[in-house]
Formats: structure tokens, C-alpha cells, sequence
């Protein structure tokens, strides 16, 4: 009888030590505890590519460049979100070119940089929407390069980071010119803290660009920086990893990457896509108010890095793609706050 007792006394214990155990655990999110539907949208209609850019002006989004594991591009497609169709614009006067990086400032876009298959490019091309044409701008003044960034902030666009047979992190400021026929000037600013680095991502919100993560001589970068021009200085802000002592980065290990995208919805950044330890489909949300990521559903396309994204009407899309020797076309819309639905 007292061997039975203490068999029961000890099959308790064990249970409400398994209970305990399990309810102080840290907990694996899945997709179906997250938030957020990704959605097919309508298909790129230029050829699949990978590594291409995009840009906006106004309620209209245009791709061009990227490449294929044999073909470059420079074509230019205008997608209409009101009518859900694809157009064909003017070509790009310059080299095709994979890796570039575009920008839009009022109603211009400017593609610049790149690798065309033999030489790193220093060029600036700009695209007015009003006449459907190309003029060549003033050459970037800093090294010819792929795999930079660049974004826009108070009328004024911003090139960084990026490769030239080394990893760079040098900031260059356009100021585009009064007349057509103003190729504009460079001017050099503040350099990004932290490591070098190519293949980053970069975003604004209300006003304020950051630079995020990144590939750094083969290692993952896991910062995030805040640029101020007009204090032409960088802010970091938390890191991108299990860094503190706190819980709200404790599940923070799966948002570095490199060669992912972001687009803006209201107040929040989207981070998804890309290459981490390998190709990752997991989908991050970016509170640059409290500087808090949270985790999303994941993006529910084939995995892919080298996609581009952009917003519109406050929407946000992520097209094209590339996976190894596979290169995509087909468009996902993200809907920040519905439940999860399979293959809508």
C-alpha cells in the first residue's frame, strides 16, 4: 500500500511538474496564431525577373530592370491599381542592368547603379511621368556599384551601401534640378553606422528613412539605423536579434535578412521575403514609434529573394522573384489585419 501511494504521489508530482513546465515554456508561434492574409494580386506582365526595382509617383507603380540567370532587363511597366492592369512605358535609355535601385521624388522616378553583366554602374536616369520619357541626370558621385539602397526624404533622394568589388556604407544626397535640363548635384553625407554592407533593406515612415540589416563579407547583419538629414546623423535603433534582457525580442532571430523587401502601410513597415540561413518566407511588422517588431503571417507565394514591393492607395504588394534559377511574375497583396486564408 505504501508503494502505491507513493507510485500516485509521484505520478502527480511529474504531471503538475509537466504542466508547469509547459505553461512557462517559450511559446513557437505558427501561422495560424498570426495575423495577416497575403492575397494573389494581378501578375507582373513583363517577363519573370528577379532583382528588378520599382518606384511610385502618385496612384501609379512602375517596375523595371532585374534579370534572369541569362537575360537582362530595361523595360518599364506601369501597373494601375483603379484598373488592375499592366501598361508598357518608354524604355530605359541605359545599360540593362540587374541590382540597381530606384527612387521617386513628386512626379519623377530615378533608376540608377547596377551590374549589366560586365561593369558596376554609376548612371541616374529620371522618368517623367507627365511626358512618358528618360533624361540621363547627373552621374552618382560615388563609386559604380550594385546591390545599394537608396530612398527619398524632403524632396531629395539618397544612395548607400552597396558593393564595388568591396562592401561600402558611404551616404551620397541628389538634389534633383529646377528644369528639365538640370541634371542635378551629389553631395556626400554622414556614412551609415555601423558594419558595411550590401543587399539591405531600406524603408521610410513619416518622414525618417532607416537602413536594416544587410550582408556584411558573407555575415548577416542584424541592425536597423535611423537618418536624420538635417542633422546629417545616424541613430541605431534595437537590434535585430535576442539582445535584451526583456521579452520583447526574445523571438526577434528570424528578422535579419538580406536582399528582402518593405513597403509602408499607414504607420507600419513590412519586412518580408529575402535570405536569412536560406530563403525565408517570414513576415515582420515594424512600430518605428516604439521601435517594436511584430511577427505576421508569413508570405504565402513560392519562397523567393531579389522581389521588389511597393504601396499604393495605402496597399501593399510584393511581385517577382527569383529562387535559385527560378524567377517569378506573379503578385501577392497584403492584408496587415485579416485572419489567414489559404490560396485566395
Amino acid at each position: 500500500m505504501k508503494q502505491l501511494h507513493a507510485y500516485l504521489i509521484g505520478a502527480i508530482m511529474i504531471t503538475a511538474s509537466a504542466i508547469f513546465s509547459a505553461g512557462c515554456s517559450k511559446s513557437t508561434d505558427s501561422d495560424e496564431d498570426l495575423i495577416g492574409n497575403w492575397k494573389r494580386a494581378d501578375d507582373f506582365e513583363g517577363n519573370a525577373r528577379g532583382e528588378a526595382v520599382s518606384f511610385t509617383i502618385g496612384d501609379y507603380a512602375y517596375v523595371t530592370t532585374g534579370s534572369t540567370i541569362t537575360e537582362r532587363f530595361k523595360d518599364l511597366w506601369e501597373y494601375n491599381l483603379n484598373r488592375r492592369y499592366w501598361t508598357q512605358m518608354a524604355e530605359l535609355p541605359g545599360n540593362a542592368r540587374n541590382s540597381a535601385v530606384g527612387f521617386a521624388i513628386g512626379t519623377r522616378g530615378y533608376i540608377g547603379t547596377g551590374y549589366d553583366g560586365v561593369s558596376r554602374l554609376n548612371d541616374l536616369w529620371e522618368y517623367d511621368q507627365a511626358t512618358n520619357s528618360w533624361s540621363r541626370k547627373a552621374d552618382f558621385a560615388g563609386t559604380a556599384r550594385y546591390d545599394a539602397v537608396a530612398f527619398a526624404v524632403d524632396g531629395k533622394g539618397y544612395i548607400s551601401c552597396g558593393y564595388d568589388g568591396n562592401y561600402l556604407k558611404d551616404v551620397w544626397e541628389f538634389t534633383p534640378g529646377i528644369t528639365i535640363n538640370d541634371p542635378g548635384s551629389w553631395t556626400q553625407k554622414a556614412s551609415v553606422g555601423g558594419s558595411k554592407r550590401r543587399a539591405a533593406q531600406a524603408f521610410v515612415v513619416n518622414g525618417v528613412a532607416y537602413i536594416c540589416s544587410g550582408n556584411n563579407n558573407g555575415e548577416l547583419l542584424t541592425d536597423l539605423w535611423s537618418f536624420n538629414p538635417t542633422a546629417n546623423e545616424w541613430t541605431e535603433k534595437n537590434k535585430l536579434y535576442n539582445y535584451t534582457d526583456e521579452t520583447f525580442d526574445d523571438d526577434y532571430n528570424s528578422i535579419a535578412r538580406y536582399n528582402a523587401v518593405t513597403f509602408v502601410i499607414g504607420n507600419y513597415v513590412y519586412l518580408t521575403t529575402g535570405y536569412s540561413t536560406a530563403i525565408t518566407p517570414i513576415t515582420w511588422r515594424y512600430d518605428a514609434s516604439t521601435d517594436r517588431w511584430i511577427q505576421k503571417t508569413s508570405f504565402e507565394g513560392a519562397v523567393r529573394e531579389g522581389a521588389v514591393a511597393f504601396t499604393l492607395n495605402n496597399r501593399g504588394f510584393v511581385l517577382t522573384g527569383i529562387s535559385g534559377s527560378d524567377v517569378k511574375d506573379n503578385a501577392y497583396e497584403f492584408l496587415p489585419d485579416d485572419e489567414q486564408v489559404d490560396n485566395d
